[in-house]
């Protein structure tokens, strides 16, 4: 194979999310964990309008100079159609986000992840990177990740996000193994 082409292929399969599920990763709890009178619903989010970038890395550059915005809800962002609003702004195209705050397990054990995004993508749960899906794209499945939650609470989330332009699309499922996959409910994010 020609190193050009090699080249290519390795761009592509860095830029395209998994296949296969990767390894279980095992999330670190939030120490200490708040206290819930003290959380609000949802996700704290900050915004860098007109992000003319095509990556991950061009989002991170634009948000050091990004805005407090209206916190999201959750991860349950449907597909839009081209023109609508992208998370709580009021622009439809060229958004980046910075996204933060807890989700709160349930129970201790195993869960499998996926995250669904149009465009990039990376998220970061109780210190482990559990989805990464950069570049442009239509809405689609980041990959699953198995996580160990070892007890029930609160974990940190942190995720970069951003949408180029056309449609938009940031959901998050979870579920005891792949058959079981639910989307997350709003009513477990805070920050």
């Amino acid at each position: 194979m020609n190193t050009t082409l090699k080249s290519a292929c390795v761009a592509v399969a860095l830029l395209l999310p998994s296949a296969a599920m990767s390894a279980p990763l095992t999330l670190t709890p939030a120490n200490p964990q708040p206290s819930a009178g003290n959380l609000t619903p949802g996700l704290a989010v900050n915004y860098a309008l007109r992000n003319h970038g095509r990556s991950l890395v061009d989002a991170a550059r634009v948000l050091k100079k990004g805005k407090p915005g209206t916190p999201l809800r959750g991860l349950s962002y449907e597909d839009t159609k081209d023109g609508e609003n992208v998370l709580t702004t009021e622009h439809s195209e060229k958004i980046a986000a910075a996204i933060s705050g807890y989700i709160k397990f349930p129970a201790s054990g195993s869960y499998v992840l996926e995250f669904l995004s149009n465009d990039g993508l990376k998220i970061v749960i109780g210190e482990q990177e559990v989805g990464l899906y950069d570049g442009v794209h239509a809405c689609g499945y980041v990959g699953e990740q198995e996580v160990t939650v070892p007890q029930a609470g609160y974990y940190t989330l942190d995720a970069i996000y951003f949408q180029r332009k056309g449609s938009a699309c940031l959901l998050m499922e979870w579920g005891p193994d792949s058959d079981g996959l639910e989307q997350v409910p709003d009513s477990a994010f805070f920050h």
